[in-house]
């Protein structure tokens, strides 16, 4: 078993039984978000629900959210025995970023990603390849609405097994 969150940082309102309803599926168990206000962008709503499933639920739940592309959301899983942790981050303008993270929640890169990076990188370039593997593009516009979601309220739940 594993653990995450699935943080839906703006989402407008017609959409938000959608969502649900599709965290539902994946997890075979109800799904009721608290939705509040979104300050950052007016007129959108956000939510944070905590889970717990197989792992691999994070990639799954992603996917189940993918088709609606004005949708900004994350989804976080903790490593669990055999299995690396992983974030997806979604935003509407970038797609989707994919990482693998540390016990910490830090992304890690792997060392075959870097090696090519520095085999075919150079100067500022560099730079760039390294903002890229890290995600540097979606944290920078995700921040703003991370930031106005500080102190909500997580549910947590259970993935049918």
């Amino acid at each position: 078993m594993s653990a995450g969150v699935l943080y839906v940082h703006s989402c407008p309102p017609a959409l938000c039984p959608h969502v649900e309803w599709a965290v539902a599926a994946e997890l075979g168990t109800r799904a009721r978000l608290t939705w509040v206000d979104q300050p950052f962008s007016p007129g959108q709503l956000r939510a944070e629900i905590g889970w717990r499933g197989r792992a691999g639920t994070a990639g799954r739940l992603a996917a189940a959210l993918r088709g609606w592309s004005v949708l900004r959301y994350e989804v976080t899983e903790d490593a669990s025995p055999g299995y690396d942790g992983e974030r997806y981050s979604v935003t509407p303008t970038l797609g989707v970023f994919r990482a693998t993270t540390g016990a910490t929640g830090d992304v890690v890169v792997g060392e075959d990603r870097l090696r090519a990076l520095l085999a075919t990188a150079q100067g500022p370039q560099l730079a760039l390849g390294l903002d890229t593997l890290l995600g540097s593009a979606w944290d920078e516009e995700l921040e703003p609405f991370r930031e106005a979601g500080e102190g909500a309220a997580v549910t947590w739940l259970h993935q049918v097994v």
